[in-house]
């Protein structure tokens, strides 16, 4: 119990010092002097835009990116720890959530009846007229879902 309140002191004495240095750090830096102005310099209206000759300019060039090819993208699908080796476990570690949908009673052990019924509840979804067969237009829709694109992808 001891220990427990010591601990919840210590935690609340470092929130409120680290509390204490950010604002001594924010007056420091609001209370800096203005840069210095030169002779040769015009008088300063501080709600002009600041104006520059972007002409002479040259910034770093941007970053290349390497385009994985499919079978990198693949491979590094499994290869989870990025050590340019699959272990048995990474290999089977994206079979594994699939496993456990299919084995209903948890017991490590996937028997014919766990797959038929899955298989069979499927093709129930699937057969929407309830005609026990299906059509192009019903089989359509058991098709995977595109995988969404990222976000970050200029789109320009």
């Amino acid at each position: 119990m001891n220990r427990m309140i010591l601990g919840v002191f210590c935690a609340l004495m470092l929130v409120g010092l680290g509390l204490f240095w950010m604002q001594g750090r924010a007056q420091v830096e609001q209370g800096a002097p203005p840069p210095e102005a030169t002779a040769e310099a015009a008088p300063v209206d501080p709600d002009a835009l600041p104006i520059a000759d972007a002409a002479d300019l040259t910034g770093p060039a941007p970053p290349e990116a390497s385009e994985l090819t499919r079978e990198q993208r693949r491979f590094f699908r499994y290869d989870r720890n990025r050590d340019l080796k699959i272990t048995r476990n990474e290999m089977l570690s994206t079979r594994s959530d699939a496993f456990r949908r299919l084995d209903k009673d948890g017991n490590n052990l996937l028997t014919f009846e766990e797959w038929a019924v899955t298989t069979s509840d499927r093709f129930a979804e699937m057969d929407g007229n309830e005609d026990n067969e299906l059509t192009q237009a019903e089989f359509a829709t058991s098709a995977p879902k595109p995988r969404s694109t990222s976000s970050a992808r200029c789109n320009c």
